[in-house]
């Protein structure tokens, strides 16, 4: 039916080999992430609220704090568009908390990977407060520190 044919070997779980009849061979490398890679993992890429706020725990523990806004947009049912911007509030530590204080700022564009975490606190009047955060494991800066 065909003038040539195609054929597909697989070497091991992660790369198969393509031969087509002439000479022609292509590796094809699969990288599957594994499911339980996936568990409670949050990636998000926005603009920071504000600067970070670092604090030094001790001499060689960090931790900063910063929101970031994440915007969405859709069409209504009159075909109007309609935009959301979404807040989540990130959580860095050590190393990325130092990152955060030397090259991020309010504006800056970035894209983070971490895990989402919740807890409470009482406030100074008293009330049982709830916050979800995202504890950051990796960091992406999308533009540059501007001269100020």
């Amino acid at each position: 039916m065909y003038p040539f044919s195609l054929r597909l070997i697989l070497i091991n779980l992660l790369t198969f080999e393509l031969s087509i009849p002439g000479g022609l061979i292509f590796l094809i490398n699969y990288k599957r992430k594994k499911m339980s890679n996936l568990r409670n993992s949050v990636r998000l890429m926005g603009f920071l609220g504000n600067d970070p706020e670092v604090k030094t725990i001790s001499e060689k523990k960090k931790v900063a704090n910063v929101s970031i806004a994440t915007n969405d947009s859709y069409r209504n049912d009159k075909g109007e568009k309609v935009e959301e911007t979404q807040w989540h509030n990130l959580v860095l530590w050590d190393r990325l908390a130092s990152l955060a204080e030397s090259y991020l700022h309010k504006g800056s564009e970035i894209t983070v990977e971490g895990k989402l975490t919740s807890r409470s606190y009482t406030d100074k009047e008293g009330v049982k407060r709830y916050v979800t955060e995202i504890v950051v494991s990796d960091l992406q800066m999308q533009s540059k520190k501007s001269q100020s």
